[in-house]
């Protein structure tokens, strides 16, 4: 039986070689920009245009409703705690359970608690 093997070609398999930036110019031969295009890079790269953030801002279309966000942030801290507690109980009762169930498979008869209510 023969065995089918995918027909590949030197195109493939081709070794690029790596060479480090040493220079400003990579070799290459790059040619030199108008002077339109560095006057144009010099105004896109000055500080003040750097510093400027209002193209990042979005006007507000309503005012910023500081009770409701309170009130959301108050909400979730109590859905974590509660959800932090309910985890720890579980893990207690999880545990309790585990010690108990390994009483019982031993074997032994004095697993279960008994609570005793305080004389007085």
């Amino acid at each position: 039986m023969k065995t089918q093997r995918p027909i590949t070609t030197d195109d493939e398999h081709v070794v690029l070689k790596f060479r480090p930036r040493t220079s400003a110019h990579p070799p290459g031969g790059r040619e030199e920009p108008s002077q339109a295009t560095r006057q144009a890079t010099r105004q896109v790269k000055s500080p003040q245009a750097a510093n400027d953030l209002s193209r990042y801002e979005r006007p507000r279309d309503e005012v910023d409703d500081f009770r409701h966000r309170m009130l959301a942030n108050i909400a979730a801290l109590a859905f974590t705690v509660a959800l932090t507690a309910i985890g720890i109980w579980l893990a207690v009762s999880i545990a309790d359970l585990r010690k108990t169930q390994d009483c019982v498979l031993m074997g032994r008869r004095d697993c279960a608690r008994i609570s005793v209510a305080p004389q007085g």
